[in-house]
């Protein structure tokens, strides 16, 4: 009886996680593969269950039959069964089995391998190259041939395969956009490679894989897939981007922005780079890659960073700036969009 009642609640319990597997966030799945890379590893992955499904099966139903057909029946005696010592033919099967199901595993693995291989855009290539940046903790995204940058979200047109270099500024790193590739380290002082694609528009969530400090679980970003034309006109307002602020409000943000800000955050072609860019941060949907983005939050963050994401590097100004002043910066901040 004490063996039910301690199974029932670990079934309870083991119901609960699998349909608690189930929920997750829309574009953060790779079982949901929304790229070519990720179809590439999803469908690599579907092989090795199929047959590792496959070969549990069959073992399955041999250990059932010889379960049954050898088992003890009633009357018999009990006397050492027939010692066999070797069947040749048998040894052959188990052995060649095996080898015919790793070949069947390792060809697809070494053509996914080398397809997924990023190959560098040659001169005069009109292959997107993006230059990614890891930070404790947040992103910085370089577009070298359109001389820009933008931090925490990633635009990148649909359809097109993208070049994506990736390094790191302080610790290890790892990005990854489980719905459209597979992961990859940012290492300090070395530069990887790898290629992203789109099949379709939407925004799609990034993480970092690799533990980093403290605030690993909220390094995210977003990678937002436009159709081309959509993507040539963010492109065109990015080179072109300029702070005008329309309120008064705005107006006295923008000059709090150039006395406390602008040496680690760039707006448009002015600013420094020690920070996130800020260019089109009105276009957000998060702050800071996972909080949301209201007027309280970002008046919060300014306050007090640390609070919200332990050992980032963003000073606190809650004792510089009294609550109009951050107001006034928020309206500011807010403004900044590419429309």
């Amino acid at each position: 009886m004490k063996k039910v009642k301690r199974f029932i609640p670990a079934s309870i319990f083991g119901m609960l996680l699998m349909l608690l597997a189930g929920c997750g966030e829309e574009n953060l799945s790779a079982l949901r593969p929304k790229g070519t890379a990720s179809k590439i590893s999803f469908d690599m992955m579907m092989l090795s269950i199929y047959i590792m499904l496959g070969v549990f099966f069959v073992v399955a139903v041999i250990f059932t039959y010889v379960i049954l057909k050898y088992r003890k029946r009633r009357g018999d005696e009990d006397i050492i069964p027939e010692q066999v010592e070797g069947n040749t033919t048998l040894e052959v099967i188990w052995t060649a089995i095996p080898i015919l199901l790793l070949l069947i595993l390792a060809i697809p693995t070494v053509l996914a391998t080398f397809t997924l291989a990023a190959e560098e855009p040659q001169e005069g290539d009109d292959t997107l190259k993006i230059q990614v940046t890891a930070y404790q903790y947040w992103w910085d995204f370089n577009y070298p041939d359109l001389e820009f940058n933008t931090a925490q979200d990633l635009y990148i047109p649909v359809g097109e395969k993208i070049y994506v270099e990736l390094t790191s500024k302080d610790v290890i790193h790892s990005f990854w956009v489980p719905a459209l590739a597979g992961k990859m380290d940012t290492n300090p002082g070395l530069t990887n490679a790898m290629w992203i694609e789109a099949k379709e528009p939407g925004v799609y969530k990034g993480k970092c894989a690799e533990l980093c400090g403290p605030s690993h679980a909220l390094m995210d970003f977003r990678v937002i897939a436009l159709e081309k034309d959509e993507f040539d006109a963010w492109v065109n307002h990015m080179k072109t981007a300029e702070s005008a602020p329309q309120t008064e409000a705005a107006q006295a943000g923008e000059e709090i922005f150039t006395e406390s800000c602008i040496s680690c955050h760039a707006v448009g072609s002015e600013g420094g780079n020690i920070g996130p860019d800020l260019t089109v941060f009105g276009d957000r949907e998060t702050l800071a890659g996972f909080l949301e983005m209201t007027d309280e939050k970002i008046a919060d963050w300014i306050k007090d960073p640390q609070a919200l994401k332990p050992a980032n590097h963003m000073p606190a100004f809650k004792d510089q700036l009294n609550d109009d002043e951050i107001n006034a910066l928020v309206a500011y901040l807010k403004e900044l969009k590419a429309n």
